[in-house]
């Protein structure tokens, strides 16, 4: 993983309950990667909902732009010990992709983001629901950029940032809780930081 400035500061008395054990706040955005950024063209680019390996909805760009939008301040939390307060995100929430998709209920109980460079990562579909994941286009009210995962990625606030998979392409529900790329390297299968779920084994 790869990252730039990275400054941490101690918490000021208003925000310390709000970060996380062995935490510290920056005010810059660190960015942190599995590999190298992708060139994603937004023409091809296509995001899907599906099980297993079947398709249950699909959007282009286009109309992923004309479903309903959601904006969402939330701080975020990265296993390297970095976390930042009150980000600005926009996108379309989990819940109303299911909608879209005439689901009244997730079909299966975990979920794999797949993303446009081969990397996935494991989320219970729990952690997805109640308006608390977005698959984001926009952070501060501009275009997301191809650095910290755009066009799109997955943003889900209350678990380490690892979880919010850049450049995702697909969420994919799964009957069993399969490990993704950096679970399979041995970190957490579920990962709250307020848990100090890092590892496996914590």
């Amino acid at each position: 993983m790869s990252t730039r400035g990275f400054g941490g500061r101690r918490p000021a008395a208003a925000t310390a309950g709000r970060l996380p054990p062995g935490q510290s706040w920056t005010d810059d955005f660190p960015v942190l990667s599995a590999g190298p950024t992708p060139a994603v063209d937004r023409t091809a680019w296509r995001f899907e909902l599906k099980v297993g390996p079947r398709t249950l909805r699909a959007w282009t760009w286009e109309e992923f732009q004309a479903l309903p939008q959601t904006q969402r301040v939330v701080d975020i939390h990265c296993v390297t010990t970095w976390s930042k307060l009150d980000t600005a995100w926009q996108g379309v929430t989990v819940d109303e992709l299911l909608a879209q998709a005439g689901l009244a209920a997730p079909p299966t109980p975990f979920v794999l983001a797949h993303s446009v460079d081969g990397y996935s990562t494991n989320v219970p579909a729990a952690d997805l629901l109640g308006g608390r994941a977005l698959v984001a286009t926009l952070y501060d009210g501009r275009p997301l950029a191809p650095d910290h995962g755009g066009p799109a990625r997955l943003l889900v606030p209350h678990l380490y940032f690892w979880k919010s998979a850049k450049w995702v392409s697909a969420l994919q529900f799964t009957t069993r809780d399969e490990a993704g790329f950096w679970e399979l390297r041995g970190y957490h299968m579920r990962g709250d930081p307020f848990l100090e779920q890092r590892y496996s084994g914590d």
